[in-house]
């Protein structure tokens, strides 16, 4: 399927610029420039951080495991601010 008809890129040789052994970050900037081209009119973008998104290896338990570290500290941080009020 053409993605991006404005330099006519397929969902293929996309997938390929980001699958394993592919050269490229995880950019849409990085993408663009691995296929030798650049984004023109953006009505691509969605599809190609989809893309990006699916080709990224899921990190859920790293980030949340940092969002649990947050929302502990927010809330010591309210409990010490209501004891320092008392």
């Amino acid at each position: 399927m053409i993605v991006c008809s404005c330099n006519v890129l397929t969902d293929r040789a996309i997938r390929a610029t980001l699958g394993d052994g592919g050269a490229c970050g995880g950019r849409m900037s990085d993408v663009f420039g691995c296929l030798g081209c650049r984004p023109q009119c953006g009505r691509c973008a969605p599809t190609i951080k989809r893309l990006i998104r699916e080709a990224t290896p899921d990190d859920g338990g790293a980030c949340s495991a940092a969002l649990d570290d947050l929302a502990d500290a927010a809330h010591a941080t309210s409990i010490a601010y209501a004891l320092a009020a008392e």
